[in-house]
């Protein structure tokens, strides 16, 4: 089947929305769900893999912003995974921020080991490092109240997602169930 890559059309929405969603269901984003897909503003882009029956199969959004141009999304819907569309969008992203004179391009990715695995394959360096926790009442009643110490009235606290510096890290995986190292991983364009 015939894809191209192409600039995001407002028309894509539904089937960006899937793409991401699809892609993200067995990775530690699989909560991360969206209903509409955030602006990407200039000179940041969003770009998509189309099928010819004009199904998204790839998105890439990238922010820009001074000297830094950030991945905001990478996806493959689970249809078109492992046939090289990743790095094609990839290919396509640095060209672009490298033509507006941006010298390094960089993501924030949680701890998957396939997604890792991509990052350093792609070229991507690791540099830094915070913590994700989440506290759901849901799995242990008592987490949401560790994560918020002061209470307001009428409001009972049911989740919680949290940044934790790393030096933190083995305490809160003793306190809370879902614990994410994010990274951050960079590389020269220019």
């Amino acid at each position: 089947m015939n894809q191209v890559i192409r600039e995001y059309r407002p028309a894509d929405e539904i089937s960006w929305l899937r793409c991401r969603v699809l892609s993200f269901l067995n990775t530690p984003y699989f909560d991360d769900v969206l209903t509409t897909k955030p602006e990407v503003r200039a000179p940041g882009f969003s770009l998509v893999v189309a099928t010819e029956l004009g199904a998204i199969a790839g998105i890439v959004d990238v922010g820009v912003d001074d000297e830094l141009a950030t991945i905001d999304t990478i996806a493959v819907h689970p249809d078109h995974q492992h046939q090289g569309l990743g790095r094609a969008l990839l290919t396509e992203a640095r060209a672009r921020v490298s033509a507006l004179g941006v010298p390094t391009l960089d993501a924030w990715t949680r701890d998957d080991p396939s997604t890792l695995r991509w990052y350093r394959a792609m070229g991507f360096t690791e540099s830094q490092h915070y913590l994700h926790v989440y506290a759901n009442y849901y799995g242990d009643v008592s987490e949401p109240d560790r994560a918020i110490s002061e209470r307001r009235a009428g409001l009972r606290p049911m989740a919680a997602f949290l940044h934790a510096s790393m030096e933190t890290e083995q305490l809160m995986r003793e306190q809370f169930a879902r614990v994410h190292v994010c990274r951050r991983f960079a590389m020269d364009v220019l």
